[in-house]
């Protein structure tokens, strides 16, 4: 009878060893990540605007140059970009009413590359140019940018 006794006590910690190593694993995996907000204090992320302020996306598709030749080099190169124009909703019908500007300032700022720099450029580094060049154009014209960011939807180099 000493034995059964044994055997059901071991039984009996073992369930209460793997419980409460089940209850640690939960209170471990339960709790947020570090720098998130716990519980009522979380906040969800804003909504959209809305009206005048909301979002808007337009694109300025198919510009085409072909890119200056590196010393030496015979053959014709040439770039292919589709931008992607972020403006709000109420300036909407103002940029577009500025593609053809935006457009012709994109493709002066794309035809100053030479092929080797065109090559060693990321699609950010590309976009980071446009946008200074829209910067520094609309500055010169002191005209207000009716758009925030001009980003590449497609770049292609051949």
């Amino acid at each position: 009878m000493n034995t059964k006794v044994k055997i059901i006590g071991g039984f009996v910690l073992v369930a209460v060893l793997a419980a409460g190593a089940a209850g640690g694993a939960m209170w471990y995996l339960a709790k947020p990540a570090p720098g998130h907000a716990e519980g009522a204090e979380a906040k969800a992320p804003p909504p959209p605007a809305t009206g005048k302020k909301a979002r808007k996306f337009l694109t300025l598709d198919k510009i085409i140059v072909m890119l200056r030749r590196d010393s030496g080099e015979a053959d014709t190169h040439y770039l292919s970009a589709d931008l992607v124009i972020s403006t709000t909703e109420e300036k909407e019908k103002l940029t577009k009413d500025h593609l053809p500007l935006m457009r012709s300032i994109a493709v002066s700022t794309l035809s100053g590359l030479t092929t080797a720099k065109a090559q060693s450029m990321t699609v950010e580094q590309v976009a980071q140019e446009i946008n200074k060049a829209f910067d520094v154009s609309y500055e010169r014209e002191q005209m207000e940018k009716p758009f925030s960011e001009a980003m590449v939807g497609k770049l292609i180099i051949e």
